[in-house]
């Protein structure tokens, strides 16, 4: 071993060059000299401790070096050497715990902290000034140039989360300190532990053993993204040792970290029902531990209301609550589907006897009940922003997940809020529009989560500070092993920790993405399985003049980029990308970033023509915002959806209403069908159309009847997308008149029952 690690220091014999500070998150301020000038770091450098208990600072930064540079330091009390790491507290006006000074200068390295965390957090900033190797190489010691810089820096808000849903998919405490670590790394400093769920109890209560032993374990995954395209029939699942919470939590704490458990309730309770099937409203009725996702308003997941039940749960937060020293604990609360509590004698007859309106107030009494024993021990509930369904619980924090909305509510009232909405901390919403591996869906890629700000403008400045911070979310549905849990999360995290530090006037998005290659650089240090959809192409299609064919338009980040593409229909060539292509008819190509020695994501595109590809086309009604795709370009852009929901930027969408479109041909041409292509993901609330019309003219004003079509059929097994036929006799047209209907309201036993369908429409030919 000491031959190996001595072979690595004289492996490399360049030195890396001076660089910038190259700091995320940016500090508050950052002052360097004009003229570079190096501190060298070296395995002769010294830490000396001004202050006490600076352990965790000192074991952070010596198991770094080791593992990246293959040295440590000296830890003293005193030295008189200029060749030193002081670390000192001193008395800092931030606004909330971790503010810190650093200073590189020819006198060594002074890092002062308000408190522990805020040296700890001067670390961090420390770490990011070394020199980042080849992470194939390693450095020899004497080559840690750090620039000299003055910092005075300290966190925007109070948290700063990131999630782990360890149920879907369990993950060993070997890991899930790994990702503590990279949390740290960020300066993030909260652990959002979802520790169970439908479909896996991962905590040990000993008074309720079955909870791990039948609900920690389910008999098959489905395949594929939901509905699935069959089952694995694997044995799956684990859980965590009380023992080994307590060793997560206390690894946390030294990384300034706070943990938060999630216990899910009333809702997706599937694994407690499967173990203890009296908890819920229909115990004879059959429980197991769900092997597919999605199924709160398909299959009876939630508690019942009884004592009973609240026995149960008082007892397993009574073990929960002295595990975490966190003044929180998480209840969910979200997704409670009151079909089950509408059906059920008991909870209509418990309704009645309390005077509760509705099943939304029965969930309002149910979080009350539970956070009012949860207070008695001194702690608060967060909840996720459904507990305001029915009336919120008087000292509740809410966690804003379906948009903004539930958090502008929740400060309104002057309860404390943590923004953590879907649209764009889900960091298991895919963050390419090249995706190419199974998610479940969405779009939300670096960029957008870089221009999120936590406070919404919809609130004054004393409404704001009812906002707590925000928190990034990883569900793992679709996230089976480290590799992905890394894909998903980096370079995201990044933005994340910029948002949630730096103040609002220093963000810089120019400025971050310079920084973030040096960031991508210490990922690859790391070992971490980073994405690399930042780098990849924008494509995008346009009309071409005249509504005469497509222009393929493609872009980079940065200017320098050398973009090349391939054609597979119709030439098979290699072109360098200068200007928008112009497309006429079939085509097939790819393109790519070229930069020698680097594999760099490819982007693809399949153009198919139709006569109706490139003409104009007008929508009586706006899609939604939140689907907008290209606007009504979209259903004649010639690119029909391959991948369903993992590529919604390639519909239009519609709530609860018709797509309803007209068509320029330019010419009176021949026609004989219309097709409309469309999706159906019940799961997500989108429906496939009730039917599509259309009609057609050759004047623009006298139009008749071509066809109708109810039969909407799916492109195969699990699919989601699919596809309205309309074929009719020979005729000539220039205008049509296409409506597709939306299905309407979602009928009871789905998802979304009650609630308005969601149209997706993504493209329609004419032949």
């Amino acid at each position: 071993m000491k031959f190996r690690s001595l072979a690595l220091l004289l492996l490399i014999t360049t030195c890396v060059s001076a660089q910038q500070a190259e700091i995320i998150p940016r500090p508050k301020t950052q002052v360097s000299p004009k003229v570079y000038v190096p501190f060298i770091l070296s395995p002769a450098t010294e830490i000396v401790l001004e202050g006490s208990n600076m352990d965790n600072s000192v074991d952070f930064l010596n198991q770094y070096l080791q593992k990246n540079y293959l040295f440590t330091l000296k830890v003293v009390k005193e030295s008189t050497s200029k060749n030193v790491i002081r670390l000192n507290f001193e008395r800092l006006d931030g606004a909330y715990p971790g503010a810190y000074n650093l200073k590189v200068d020819k006198s060594g390295i002074y890092i002062a902290g308000d408190n522990e965390e805020g040296v700890f957090y001067g670390i961090q900033s420390l770490i990011q000034l070394l020199p980042v190797p080849d992470a194939r190489l390693k450095m020899r010691p004497n080559t840690l140039k750090i620039p000299f810089i003055s910092i005075e820096d300290e966190p925007r808000f109070a948290y700063r989360g990131m999630h782990f849903d360890v149920s879907r998919h369990f993950f060993p405490v070997s890991y899930v300190k790994k990702y503590i670590d990279y949390l740290a790394l960020h300066k993030l400093n909260y652990f959002h532990w979802h520790l169970t769920d439908d479909q896996g109890w991962r905590i040990e209560i000993k008074k309720y053993p079955k909870l791990t032993s039948v609900g920690g374990w389910r008999d098959g995954t489905i395949i594929g993204r939901y509905p699935g395209t069959g089952n694995d029939s694997i044995h799956y699942g684990g859980f965590y040792t009380q023992e080994e919470i307590k060793e997560v939590v206390a690894y946390a704490s030294k990384r300034y970290i706070t943990v938060i458990p999630e216990i899910e309730m009333p809702g997706h309770s599937m694994a407690a029902l499967t173990a203890y099937p009296e908890l819920g409203t229909d115990p004879k009725g059959g429980y197991s531990v769900s092997q597919t996702w999605g199924i709160n308003d398909v299959y009876n997941n939630v508690l019942n209301p009884s004592e009973y039940t609240f026995g149960f749960l008082q007892d397993v937060l009574d073990e929960v609550m002295p595990l975490f020293p966190a003044e929180y604990i998480h209840i969910g609360g979200d997704e409670c589907s009151k079909t089950w509590w509408h059906q059920s004698e008991f909870c209509q007859q418990l309704m009645k006897e309390k005077g509760i309106k509705d099943e939304h107030g029965l969930q309002s009494y149910f979080i009350q009940r539970i956070e009012k024993y949860v207070n008695s021990k001194g702690k608060k509930i967060i909840g996720w922003d459904e507990i305001l369904e029915g009336g919120l619980a008087p000292n509740a924090t809410v966690m804003s997940w379906r948009g903004e909305q539930g958090g502008i509510d929740a400060a309104k009232q002057h309860h404390y809020v943590i923004m953590t909405p879907g649209n764009p901390v889900y960091f298991d919403h895919t963050q390419s529009q090249n995706e190419d591996s199974v998610t479940i869906g969405g779009y939300n890629p670096i960029e957008k989560v870089y221009a999120y700000d936590p406070v919404p403008k919809e609130l004054t400045a004393e409404e704001s500070k009812y906002i707590l911070g925000a928190q990034a979310n990883l569900w793992t549905e679709y996230i089976g092993f480290p590799s992905k849990v890394e894909y998903m999360l980096f370079p995201r995290m990044a933005a994340l920790s910029e948002i949630l530090w730096t103040p609002k006037a220093r963000k810089d998005s120019a400025d971050f993405f310079r920084r973030l290659e040096t960031q991508i650089k210490r990922y690859e240090l790391w070992g971490a399985n980073y994405s690399k959809a930042w780098y990849d192409l924008k494509s995008t299609v346009l009309p071409a003049p005249g509504n005469n064919g497509l222009l393929w338009k493609l872009e980079s980040k940065r200017k320098s980029d050398k973009i090349v593409y391939t054609t597979i229909l119709p030439s098979g060539k290699k072109f360098a990308y200068t200007a928008p292509v112009k497309i006429t008819g079939n085509f097939i190509a790819q393109a790519n970033i070229e930069t020698p020695g680097k594999n760099m994501p490819l982007t693809s595109v399949r153009f198919q023509f139709n006569k109706a590809t490139g003409k104009k086309l007008t929508l009586t009604e706006a899609p939604s915002p939140s689907y907008p795709g290209d606007g009504g370009f979209t259903l004649v852009n010639g690119v029909i959806n391959e991948q369903g929901f993992a590529r919604s930027r390639e519909f239009i969408a519609f709530s609860g209403k018709d797509c309803d479109a007209l068509i320029d041909l330019g010419t009176s041409q021949k026609i004989h069908q219309v097709t409309v292509h469309a999706m159906e993901r019940k799961s997500s609330w989108i429906w496939a159309p009730e039917r599509a019309e259309v009609q057609g003219s050759t004047d623009g004003v006298n139009y008749a009847p071509l066809g109708t079509s109810y039969d909407f059929q799916p492109a195969g097994f699990g699919v989601q997308k699919g596809k309205l036929v309309m074929a009719f006799g020979d005729t000539y047209a220039r205008y049509l008149k296409v409506k597709v209907y939306n299905a309407g309201k979602i009928p009871d036993g789905n998802p979304g029952s009650g609630k308005n369908a969601w149209l997706f429409v993504d493209e329609i030919a004419v032949d």
